[in-house]
């Protein structure tokens, strides 16, 4: 098993859109096993490669028994919506009331390179979709609305966890320094 430290709000990586995966190989194949094994562990219900300090576009689901993964998404969402209780592994001990779609077709590719769609709605379709944000620099708080995203701002504050200092970055000895391309 090889869980990761999960990167906590205030973590830049958190904030920055990830890279397109452009090489399905080994090191990838590792990723994905590193984020199923972090996110069963911590436990959650996603988590996507910026979590762990990693700017590549792959998130990882744990959602009604199903575990998958999926590279370079693509969403087509529903018109429908949704609205419930939404947390995330960076901001500890928080959910609040999210809006979503109801449903989703996600596109992408699995670690070997192959085309994979996953359809969803209620819980996977939430899940989808807060992980594609993450790989987008988007956090669950900024699709609050304002009352709601000031009391988490200030309850981020007054988490135990706030103010930690980031993981150390270790710098790949690979000439792609960690990066597929």
């Amino acid at each position: 098993m090889a869980v990761q430290p999960i990167r906590l709000f205030g973590d830049p990586v958190l904030r920055t859109a990830a890279d397109p995966v452009t090489v399905f190989d080994k090191e990838l194949r590792v990723l994905v096993k590193d984020l199923t094994d972090t996110m069963t562990d911590a436990p959650g219900a996603g988590l996507a490669a910026p979590q762990i300090g990693v700017s590549l576009r792959v998130f990882t689901y744990f959602v009604d028994g199903e575990i998958g993964h999926l590279v370079n998404p693509d969403l087509d969402l529903s018109d429908d919506e949704q609205d419930g209780p939404e947390g995330c592994l960076s901001l500890p001990g928080l959910a609040y009331d999210t809006k979503r779609a109801f449903g989703v077709v996600a596109k992408g590719f699995n670690m070997h390179g192959d085309p994979v769609t996953i359809e969803g709605t209620e819980l996977l379709a939430r899940c989808i979709q807060h992980e594609t944000d993450h790989l987008d620099g988007i956090l669950f708080i900024d699709r609050l609305d304002r009352e709601q995203r000031k009391a988490a701002l200030r309850a981020i504050r007054e988490a135990e966890w706030s103010g930690q200092a980031p993981p150390a970055v270790k710098v790949s000895p690979h000439g792609t320094f960690g990066k597929a391309l």
